[in-house]
């Protein structure tokens, strides 16, 4: 890991009470149920940008954090390309749907941040949709996307958001925030705090010394491609040969 990278990572998190715990979970289910229901223009972007940026010809794909498995109703894959296609998820609520609703590809629980059972160079794509702004360990999730990817043609394809910008800011009040008080009450502050942990810069940051950005583009202004005036930014990331030192 770069040294500017073991100095500030892992970053710690306050510990949950039980009910906060079982909330988090119930929220996150339940807002991944909402989201292609009520904000399907969003909703579109997430998926169809990893779907535009895919290596042509590709064979096997790894999901990280693949929530309810909402990105595969997106995809149109080949016999081979489902059976090879793992959606690697935390949560074991979760994964089980995955497993009920797409028996065919292989569902697996468990932490992108750790090292992973998968060999060197098995994933011709790395698909990751609203996952690493979550991580507290987010370096440890960079190099292992870097050592399970294909080089030099597979690609880590990734979609932020803009934590911190004004139009993400104001997005969040009128849709998550709203929703979580009308469930559950009380602050949504704690919740908001502990999920969205990384800004743009700083998966930038981690990602620069083991990808390179082959394309970018930003949601709902392409045309005006800036963090403050957007709500999400989709990468196409291509592997470095040889990771870069400090």
């Amino acid at each position: 890991m770069p040294r500017s990278s073991a100095r500030k990572w892992p970053k710690l998190l306050p510990p949950l009470t039980p009910e906060q715990k079982k909330i988090s979970d119930d929220f996150v289910k339940q807002w991944l149920e909402l989201l292609p229901r009520r904000y399907s223009r969003v909703e579109e972007f997430n998926h169809n940008y990893p779907l535009r940026s895919s290596p042509g010809g590709f064979r096997t794909t790894l999901e990280i954090g693949a929530g309810l498995g909402e990105h595969l109703h997106y995809e149109k894959l080949t016999p081979e390309q489902e059976e090879n296609y793992v959606a690697l998820e935390l949560r074991e609520n979760m994964a089980a749907e995955i497993r009920r609703q797409f028996p065919r590809v292989r569902t697996v629980l468990g932490d992108c941040q750790r090292r992973t059972d998968f060999p060197d160079g098995f994933f011709d794509r790395i698909i990751a949709i609203h996952v690493l702004e979550h991580l507290p360990d987010l370096p440890g999730c960079v190099q292992e996307a870097w050592r399970v990817l294909r080089q030099p043609d597979g690609r880590f394809l990734v979609v932020i958001p803009t934590e911190g910008s004004p139009a993400y800011g104001l997005a969040r009040k009128i849709s998550a925030e709203r929703v979580y008080k009308k469930r559950y009450g009380g602050s949504y502050t704690w919740f908001h705090r502990r999920e969205h942990i990384n800004r743009v810069w700083e998966i930038l940051e981690e990602l620069h010394p083991y990808f390179v950005v082959e394309s970018k583009r930003f949601f709902p202004l392409p045309w005006l491609p800036f963090v403050f005036c957007n709500l999400f930014v989709g990468l196409s990331l291509r592997p470095r040969l040889t990771p870069l030192e400090d």
